[in-house]
């Protein structure tokens, strides 16, 4: 065991005693672009070679070990091996530090004061910062140590400031900045700044997009992927040889959670979105901050899509709803968050029972009557058979509807084609006359100064002009309407194509009903009311007024 002496501790400047004479060494090297590191001096390498060729054929110095923080800042001292540098000093096995300048130990000048100044001499620790020409051991303490302390505190916040404007400039553009893709992605070897879709990753997205919207909760979903030993997102960086980690989980969490689907799910870049700047911190002693979804960066359509838009979109309606997914087989409904009282409002709960047959039946009634009882509402009962019958039914004759709808609108259109033709010309005639109109009165003030027409008949003709003027502008802006474009724009909403594209519907799906239906209202003696969503409800009051 090295004999320790205590008899220079809290003495600044003065040489700290070593381990049997000899001082054991920690080279440490730190490097950070976010600092403004000048990549060819500072880098790695450079730095390692440095600190070896200073302690090489020295017999003072005894190597013990090399600590590097590759990527980690200087504005303070989170970082692997800097805290694995001070747990070999509190145990004893090196009582020598070394770093090419201060800087590479850090740029917080109350840390680095707060090591130099107290923790390390009280330690018996000996410093080194070799370009600064700093040595605990052998100097008189620089008076000039702090100002460098504040310099590489301020040199760092003013880089970062930089690093930041550049970066937003780069997200602005719908340049991907982050440091490891999102999964389903990687980055384009070519490219950086662009994201490519990773295969076998992308085809596990598209997996839970398609589990939750046929009714699967997150947590099942979850539970399917880890059951089948895939790797989550976390995971699959890391066995991809990308060094990893993920700050949202708990104790390194390497497997799937409600969280990790939760956040898939809603991630707009599955869509070919690009979302930045989700958080902000103030200044760099400051830990970042969540901002407001209206604030993100987001550029649409900068790279190839996973998910289609139609399955977003009826996925977003899904997760706004925050339903319950229940199925007498697979906790799997058809109409989870869908159904509710036509009298009290709330939510309707599902029955299911065993006919004596052997068949299973499933019904919906008022769920304040299956908890509170009659005195707060009626049962509402209603067969799920029968429930989907209706709204099948009313769906089917919604189709038809629109079929008939679309043959009205292509008709209008090639007639109004037609029509557009001769409008045209008209409208150009009327122009004619109205730039006619215009010149006309323009002239007539000049003919009243020059004595050509007297004051009350310049009134007159002027009055005369002006009715003119309006007319024709009123005439060519009547013209230029068009009506049949509105209905030409609704029958080619994505919905819309979807559905006709369906034809005849024989089975509801969860998919279809967050495309169509807001809520499912149920009433006694098995009425129900179905509340379409604005754009449908617009389209059949379209079609209902032809």
């Amino acid at each position: 065991m090295p004999r320790i002496s205590r008899s220079n501790r809290n003495q600044i400047g003065k040489p700290s005693v070593s381990f049997d004479g000899k001082h054991l060494v920690a080279l440490y090297i730190r490097l950070s672009r976010e600092d403004g590191d000048k990549l060819e001096s500072d880098s790695i390498v450079n730095q390692r070679n440095k600190l070896r060729n200073f302690i090489e054929g020295k017999e003072e110095f005894v190597f013990h070990d090399t600590y590097v923080d590759d990527g980690f800042t200087g504005t303070n001292f989170d970082r692997q091996d800097f805290k694995r540098m001070i747990s070999d000093i509190e145990n004893r096995t090196v009582n020598c530090v070394i770093v090419k300048d201060l800087s590479r130990f850090g740029r917080d000048y109350i840390g680095v004061g707060e090591y130099l100044e107290k923790i390390f001499p009280q330690n018996n620790v000996r410093f080194i910062a070799i370009d600064d020409n700093i040595d605990s051991s052998k100097n008189v303490y620089d008076m000039m140590m702090p100002v460098r302390n504040v310099f590489n505190e301020q040199y760092a916040a003013d880089i970062s400031k930089k690093v930041k404007s550049a970066f937003k400039t780069k997200q602005l553009n719908g340049e991907f900045i982050g440091a490891f893709a999102p999964y389903g992605y990687k980055k384009d070897p070519h490219n950086k700044n662009k994201l490519v879709i990773d295969t076998y990753a992308a085809d596990i997205v598209k997996r839970v997009f398609d589990m939750y919207l046929s009714g699967k909760g997150k947590i099942a979903i979850a539970k399917q992927l880890n059951s089948e030993s895939i790797p989550c997102p976390s995971a699959y960086k890391s066995l991809n040889g990308l060094n990893y980690t993920n700050g949202q989980n708990i104790n390194d969490t390497k497997y799937w959670t409600y969280a990790t689907i939760h956040r898939m799910l809603k991630h707009e870049v599955y869509i070919g979105n690009t979302v930045q700047g989700t958080n902000y911190r103030m200044n760099i002693k400051v830990k970042a901050k969540m901002l407001p979804r209206e604030q993100w960066i987001t550029v649409k359509n900068t790279h190839e899509p996973i998910i289609d838009k139609q399955t977003w979109n009826a996925v977003q309606n899904l997760l706004q709803r925050d339903t319950r997914q229940i199925d007498f087989n697979q906790n799997i409904s058809v109409f989870a968050g869908f159904l509710c009282c036509g009298d009290c409002g709330r939510a309707m709960a599902k029955n299911s029972y065993t006919k004596k047959n052997g068949e299973k039946s499933i019904s919906y009634r008022c769920g304040s009557y299956q908890r509170y009882g009659s005195d707060v509402c009626t049962t509402h009962t209603i067969r799920h058979e029968v429930l989907e019958k209706v709204i099948l039914d009313d769906i089917n004759s919604m189709i038809i509807n629109l079929k008939a709808f679309k043959r009205i609108v292509e008709n209008s259109v090639k007639s109004s084609e037609k029509k557009r033709v001769s409008s045209e010309q008209e409208i150009n005639r009327i122009s004619v006359m109205l730039e006619k109109t215009k010149r006309l009165k323009k002239g007539l003030y000049e003919d009243y100064k020059e004595g050509l027409l007297l004051l009350d008949e310049y009134k007159s003709l002027k009055e005369r002009y002006d009715e003119e003027e309006q007319l024709y502008a009123n005439m060519v802006a009547s013209l230029s309407q068009n009506d049949d474009i509105s209905d030409s724009d609704a029958i080619a909403q994505e919905w819309v194509v979807h559905l006709l594209e369906r034809g005849s519907i024989e089975e509801l799906d969860r998919v279809m009903l967050s495309e169509l239906v807001d809520e499912i209202h149920v009433f006694e003696d098995s009425k129900i009311k179905i509340i379409y969503r604005i754009e449908v409800r617009d389209l059949k009051e379209s079609i209902s007024a032809i």
